[in-house]
């Protein structure tokens, strides 16, 4: 008798142990669900700073002559970071993996000239357009009348330049940035370039570093956005700061200071 009843026992006592597991569980997922869901505005702001993703692209990001990050996204960047109470923080990244860098949290934005494509759009959270552009063609004065489908494109890896000269069948020749690929057409180790209209207005002609490379044909018309991690309310906070210096012309005078202001889409 005494047997049954200690077995009994034991069986109570492990039916007890199973059910406590099980709350801890549900406990744990709570827990794991609540990680998810926090704010990263106020994730920034505990750590004190805003790491915003860039590569080397004027007129949005480039170094001054000090080596400080200047252009119109570094210079919306401060402000986005001063309004938060954190330091700007400018890291370059290998644009082809933006995305991963992002979900690692090694970056916080990708605030580069960004096109708002749809595998952008479907794995970040991502602000409103606020510039107008379109993806060029780069080519050396004398070759302004060539074939296309015989040149080889130096383009940026992961880029929007990239994806329309595979749509269109070029011949391509990836590389790290849009400025890699005007090296190469410049040294004569790629035929051609696609890259941003507005690094085109900014960084070749007359009274620039190549001053005889031309744009020809426009291949495509887009816009620009901030991406975030998706499913984060950093996207909305910018929007609205967005919507805020658009309004109090804070926007517009950085984009006049670096010549883009007729690409600046109204918030």
């Amino acid at each position: 008798m005494k047997k049954k009843i200690i077995a009994i026992m034991l069986c109570m006592a492990m039916v007890l142990s199973m059910t406590a597991c099980g709350g801890s569980d549900s406990d744990s997922g709570e827990s794991s669900n609540s990680t998810e869901t926090e704010s990263d505005v106020d994730y920034i702001k505990d750590k004190g700073t805003l790491i915003v993703g860039i590569t080397e692209f004027a007129p949005m990001d480039y170094k001054d002559d000090s080596g400080e990050w200047i252009g119109f996204d570094a210079d919306m960047a401060k402000l986005v970071a001063e309004e938060l109470g954190v330091e700007a923080e400018f890291v370059e990244i290998d644009w082809d993996n933006k995305i991963m860098e992002l979900d690692s949290q090694n970056i916080d934005v990708v605030w580069n000239g960004m096109t708002l494509t749809d595998e952008v759009t479907s794995s970040m959270e991502c602000t409103k357009a606020y510039c107008n552009n379109a993806q060029v063609v780069v080519v050396p004065a004398d070759k302004k009348d060539a074939d296309l489908t015989e040149l080889t494109f130096a383009v940026e890896a992961g880029s929007a330049g990239e994806a329309v000269a595979e749509e269109n069948g070029y011949n391509v020749n990836s590389v790290a940035s849009q400025a890699d690929a005007l090296m190469e057409v410049a040294s004569g180790t790629s035929d051609a370039a696609i890259i941003d209209l507005l690094m085109a207005g900014a960084m070749i002609g007359e009274g620039t570093s190549y001053p005889d490379l031309i744009h020809t044909e426009e291949l495509t018309t887009e816009e620009y956005g901030v991406g975030c991690r998706k499913g984060s309310d950093l996207a909305e906070y910018i929007n609205d700061l967005f919507a805020k210096t658009y309004e109090d012309g804070r926007m517009l005078e950085i984009a006049e200071e670096y010549g883009v202001q007729e690409a600046v889409v109204e918030q």
